[in-house]
């Protein structure tokens, strides 16, 4: 599985969902001037986009493990503090963020209960650690359709619903399992609407993540019924798709 791609691939597969969810993600977890943030997982740069915009680049860092994207977000955010490195081993104090938020990333991590530990770690007492999946398990993330048509046509296609936390209650218990217990649930929820069919398809050829590694072990003709398959089962252009996003919120206590 592959993430060193370009921010402008990412955004073309990804970003376009990822984008409307950040600033869903800014509100629920109470982003607001005055606090300092930290974006584990920043990738291309969503999140950190949308913390800049309503902190100021001068109160937001980012950690990331990919060395394109490390690159890219410097290049984004020349004020941002970015760091190189893991969920699970994150370079930074104790006690440093009001707030701590992972979009769309506990599912990638290799040790999502040590990761989210960490997070809790450098949240200050009274600060909040947010973290976000797609509910890829129950068909309403935004490759959907994608690994329907993929196990269709081949039956053996492992697709992303048994990675961690994408269930209905998973992620809480992910949490639970850190030491946070007394987190919230809830869900977020974007809808994005592609322009032509063509435009829904060309991202899952840029190599980006599972679905752009699978695409790219298939040859021609394996490809092109997985082509085909999708266009048949999604509606006429212009083709709406409305994604949910489990959604976890915990407030650190004073006494930590």
């Amino acid at each position: 599985m592959s993430f060193e791609v370009s921010a402008e691939a990412y955004g073309k597969f990804m970003g376009r969902f990822s984008s409307p969810l950040g600033a869903a993600f800014a509100d629920l977890t109470g982003v607001a001037a005055g606090q300092r943030a930290l974006d584990v997982g920043a990738g291309a740069g969503a999140l950190t986009a949308e913390l800049v915009a309503r902190l100021g680049a001068g109160q937001v860092c980012a950690v990331e493990p990919s060395d394109s994207f490390v690159a890219q977000l410097r290049g984004l955010f020349p004020e941002v503090q970015v760091r190189q490195g893991t969920a699970e081993s994150l370079p930074f104090a104790d006690d440093q963020f009001d707030r701590t938020l992972a979009q769309l990333v506990v599912h990638f991590m290799s040790d999502p209960v040590a990761g989210l530990a960490e997070m809790a770690r450098v949240t200050r007492p009274g600060g909040l650690v947010g973290a976000n999946v797609w509910d890829h398990a129950g068909g309403r993330g935004p490759l959907a359709v994608f690994w329907q048509a993929a196990q269709e046509l081949y039956p053996t296609t492992r697709d992303e619903s048994n990675l961690p936390g994408v269930e209905d209650g998973q992620l809480r218990q992910l949490f639970d399992a850190a030491g946070m217990t007394g987190a919230t649930s809830t869900t977020l929820h974007v809808a994005v609407i592609s322009k032509s069919f063509e435009d829904w398809w060309q991202p899952y050829t840029l190599g980006v993540g599972p679905a752009g590694d699978y695409v790219g072990g298939l040859d021609v003709d394996a490809r092109e019924a997985l082509r085909a398959r999708c266009q048949q089962l999604l509606p006429p252009a212009p083709i709406a798709v409305e994604v949910t996003a489990w959604t976890v919120l915990w407030t650190k206590p004073a006494d930590i």
